[in-house]
């Protein structure tokens, strides 16, 4: 195994569990390191103190394992950390007849930094953020089929667009074990998505805005909703079993307005309550009416994916939420996110709160939303909390 030391005092962070290396704290490296080595980490004076995958750039090694003692990174070792991420998601009851979506291992929140792995049904849709585990893929595949109960029968690879370019890796999305469908249904509490991990974005769905959803269907009864940004429709869906007298779904792309009205079809019927609209969020805030809605959702992509998109990004939340708030009667609610890493939880109340003021609305918090339990933070690793989301009570 290759090594990597330290410069003299900066060992504290992963003495802290840190699972991250920045290139900043390297003193020395082998000169035939490539991206995706497994590399011990040494301290200034030669201590062990974990083992990693090495990848060009600031974020030098992605932490698998810390301290002095030596393991082995194979399927093994995969199997047990997987075996560990599966039973939180069975202690949080997420395995259900009317449960089949979920998140079973979460990176750095599952203790394994630069992997995705989401549930549909029997298939598990992997990503992989690292060149060390794209080398490790089959390894990981053989660890999921091998888990309980038939839980997972086939493993999807989608990493095109997750790996670093630098990496220049070149990898191809298709089937490592088993195989499916190019568009299979799974269930969330009991409502029926068609899930395209083939070609939808992520793995084919937004799996981390469950109980967000779930929390809409209770405030959706007599309400008319706007759902902005709205992909394959999970928020509409919700709304409409939660009795909305009128749900309309917005989003810029043609593609995700036909996976929406698949989805409301599919639960629905053709329920006449439902309409959608291809077309850009601020135009159709511009053009639509006064009061035409009590309840909206703006879930947006993120604005910004990088520290140095911070200042722009915030000036998007802000002007998207006053462009709201500007049209939306007394007594209605507002359920808005953003699932920007690079933004956190107060700057982007600061925006929202901006935002009222520009509006000129008076607005009260009624709760205050993250990812849900399946996507754990690294207590370790606070960077993991990406997605914040405010309800508001508009006067």
């Amino acid at each position: 195994m290759k090594k990597i030391i330290l410069q003299k005092g900066r060992e504290d962070s992963l003495q802290r569990y840190h699972p991250w290396v920045f290139s900043g704290a390297i003193k020395s490296l082998p000169d035939d390191i490539e991206d995706g080595d497994l590399v011990q980490i040494l301290a200034a004076d030669g201590k062990q103190l974990g083992i990693g995958h090495y990848q060009v750039g600031s974020i030098a090694v992605k932490m698998l394992h810390f301290g002095s003692e030596t393991v082995t990174i194979d399927e093994t070792f995969y199997s047990r950390r997987i075996a560990a991420a599966l039973d939180v998601r069975r202690a949080l009851g997420l395995l259900r007849d009317d449960n089949t979506a979920f998140r079973l291992v979460h990176g750095e929140g599952d203790f394994l930094p630069g992997l995705v792995v989401d549930v549909y049904g029997h298939t598990a849709v992997m990503q992989a953020h690292s060149p060390g585990i794209h080398f490790d893929r089959d390894k990981i595949a053989a660890a999921l089929t091998s888990l309980p109960d038939n839980l997972v029968t086939s493993v999807y690879y989608k990493s095109e667009t997750t790996l670093p370019f630098k990496a220049q890796l070149d990898p191809v999305n298709d089937y490592l074990v088993g195989g499916g469908h190019a568009d299979d249904v799974a269930i969330e509490n009991g409502l029926r998505f068609h899930i395209d991990w083939l070609r939808g974005q992520k793995t084919g769905f937004f799996v981390d805005q469950r109980e967000n959803r779930c929390l809409l269907e209770k405030f959706s009864r007599g309400r008319r909703v706007l759902n902005m940004f709205c992909y394959t429709g999970g928020f509409s869906v919700y709304a409409m079993r939660g009795g909305a007298t009128l749900v309309h779904s917005v989003d810029s792309s043609a593609k995700a307005i036909s996976l929406t009205d698949a989805n409301i079809s599919l639960n629905f019927n053709c329920d006449s309550r439902h309409k959608s609209f291809a077309e850009d969020a601020f135009k159709y805030l511009d053009r639509m009416e006064n009061g035409a809605y009590d309840l909206v959702i703006l879930d947006p992509p993120a604005f910004a994916k990088r520290k140095s998109a911070l200042r722009n990004a915030l000036i998007g939340y802000r002007k998207l939420n006053a462009a709201a708030l500007q049209k939306m009667p007394s007594g209605s609610v507002l359920f808005t996110f953003s699932c920007s890493q690079a933004v956190n939880r107060e700057q982007f109340r600061l925006a929202v709160f901006s935002a009222a003021a520009q509006a000129k609305r008076r607005v009260r918090i009624l709760h205050q939303l993250s990812q849900p339990a399946d996507h754990p933070i690294n207590i370790y690793h606070p960077e993991g909390e990406y997605l914040k989301g405010l309800v508001l009570w508009v006067e």
